[in-house]
C-alpha cells in the first residue's frame, strides 16, 4: 500500500478529522513505532507502522462500508438543496469519510441501502454484468397470481420497450409479495408489477445478495459492515 501522511492515517482510522489529527500530533499524544510523532506530514506505511494514540494502538481502515435502513421520504443522493438526503442521516463522525450511496432507492422506497467510500466495491455491486440479486417486499393493489410469477420468470418487456431479465415473484399473505431482481433499471420493480396490473402501494428492499437487514431493523438504523458481510453481497440466497 502507498505511504500516507500521518494526519490522513489518523483520519482514516476514524478517531478524528484531519484538522483534529494535526492538533493531536503536535500535542505529543501520537506515537509512531514507539516514538512521539514529530510531524503531521510524516509518511507512514499502513501495513507495517505501529501507531498509537494515548497509548492505544490504532487499526488502519482504508475504506468504510455501512448498511442504512433508508426511511421513506428521503432521497438517495449525496446532496440536495430542497430535500433530505441519505447522507443527512449520518452522524457527524461518519461524514468525514465522504460516503456515497451504492445504487439508489427512490424517495418512496425504503430498506437496505449500502453506503461506502470504495468506488470499486460500488461498481461491482451495481454493474449489470455481475447480476447481484436484490429482494424487495411489496404490497400491491390486488394479489399476485401464478400467471404473474410465470411472467416474471420468463422476463418482462415493459410498454416502453424496456426488457427485464427473468425475475422471481413470490406471493405472500394478502396483497404482499417478494420480488427478486438482478438488475437495477429505473423504478424497475414498480414498473414490472404495474405491467401486470398490480400497482405498488409500498415497497421495501430487504436484501442485496445474501446480505439482509436485521429482523429488528428500523428506518434510519445504520450498521457498519465487516469483511464477511461484504462477501455476502455477492452470494445468492
Amino acid at each position: 500500500m502507498a505511504l500516507l501522511r500521518l494526519d490522513k492515517y489518523l483520519s482514516d482510522c476514524g478517531v478524528c478529522s484531519r484538522r483534529e489529527a494535526r492538533a493531536l500530533i503536535k500535542s505529543g499524544r501520537v506515537t509512531l513505532d514507539g516514538t512521539a510523532a514529530a510531524a503531521v506530514d510524516a509518511k507512514v506505511d499502513p501495513d507495517s507502522a505501529r501507531i498509537m494514540l494515548d497509548g492505544q494502538e490504532l487499526c488502519y481502515q482504508r475504506f468504510h462500508y455501512y448498511m442504512l435502513d433508508k426511511p421513506l421520504g428521503v432521497v438517495t443522493a449525496t446532496e440536495d438543496r430542497r430535500q433530505q438526503t441519505v447522507l443527512d442521516l449520518l452522524p457527524s463522525a461518519l461524514k468525514q469519510w465522504k460516503l456515497f450511496p451504492v445504487g439508489r432507492l427512490d424517495k418512496d422506497t425504503g430498506g437496505l441501502l449500502l453506503l461506502t467510500d470504495d468506488g470499486d466495491f460500488a461498481h461491482r455491486v451495481i454493474s449489470p454484468k455481475n447480476e447481484v440479486w436484490k429482494c424487495y417486499l411489496a404490497e400491491t393493489e390486488g394479489r399476485v397470481t401464478p400467471d404473474d410469477a410465470a411472467a416474471f420468470a420468463a422476463g418482462l418487456t415493459l410498454k416502453d420497450g424496456t426488457v427485464c431479465l427473468p425475475a422471481m415473484l413470490e406471493a405472500l399473505e394478502g396483497c404482499r409479495c417478494l420480488v427478486r431482481v438482478r438488475e437495477g433499471k429505473y423504478h424497475q420493480v414498480r414498473r414490472m408489477l404495474a405491467s401486470r396490473g398490480k400497482p405498488v402501494i409500498s415497497l421495501r428492499r430487504l436484501s442485496i445478495g445474501s446480505l439482509s437487514l436485521p429482523r429488528d431493523s428500523s428506518p434510519g438504523d445504520i450498521t457498519e459492515l465487516r469483511e464477511d458481510d461484504l462477501c455476502r453481497v455477492f452470494m445468492d440466497k
